[in-house]
């Protein structure tokens, strides 16, 4: 009883005070394949293997747990751990853009976008996780946008989109996000 109790408070220190994962080191640099191979580096991996005229690379999620999510991650690299504020504007809203019609192609008006907070990543490379949103899911204050090209910079947060009468919600503030979409 005692070891769970010690495991909760780890946990919830680490939520409250700090990366949950630490800082994760980014070692990744396309040009020398060997540093692609840590865990971390994996999506960059993937990503090299897409023709270079690609703009946004599409993945299965390969967590077990996740079964029918899916990735989009942009072609480009970043120095360090990859963060969204790195991704030119424009890279950024066809990013969002191809995301949304990958989720339309999947689950037509049932999709929803999910990009966790920066302090809980454990892969260096930017993804967008892209599911079918939980039925009733919806919470909290949101900002109601018409399209990708208007979708904030999460900062270190995390964000979750989804689409509600022809407009985007668009959840701000939070950290784990992908919790909106179906196992």
């Amino acid at each position: 009883m005692r070891t769970v109790a010690t495991l909760t408070v780890f946990f919830v220190s680490a939520l409250l005070n700090g990366p949950l994962y630490g800082e994760i080191p980014c070692p990744c640099d396309p040009k020398d394949p060997a540093t692609l191979r840590v865990r971390q580096c994996e999506l960059c991996a993937e990503v090299e293997k897409a023709p270079p005229g690609v703009l946004v690379v599409f993945m299965k999620d390969s967590s077990l747990a996740k079964p029918d999510q899916w990735l989009a991650l942009p072609r480009s690299h970043s120095p360090g751990m990859h963060q969204m504020s790195a991704i030119p504007a424009d890279a950024r809203a066809e990013l969002w853009r191809e995301a949304m019609a990958k989720g339309k192609e999947l689950w037509g008006d049932k999709w929803a976008l999910a990009y966790n907070a920066e302090r809980l990543h454990t892969q260096c490379h930017v993804h967008i996780h892209i599911g079918r949103i939980i039925d009733g899911v919806e919470w909290g204050e949101f900002k109601v946008v018409d399209g990708p090209e208007q979708i904030p910079l999460p900062g270190t947060d995390g964000l979750w989109v989804h689409s509600v009468n022809g407009k985007l919600h668009v959840h701000l503030g939070e950290q784990v996000t992908e919790n909106v979409l179906l196992r």
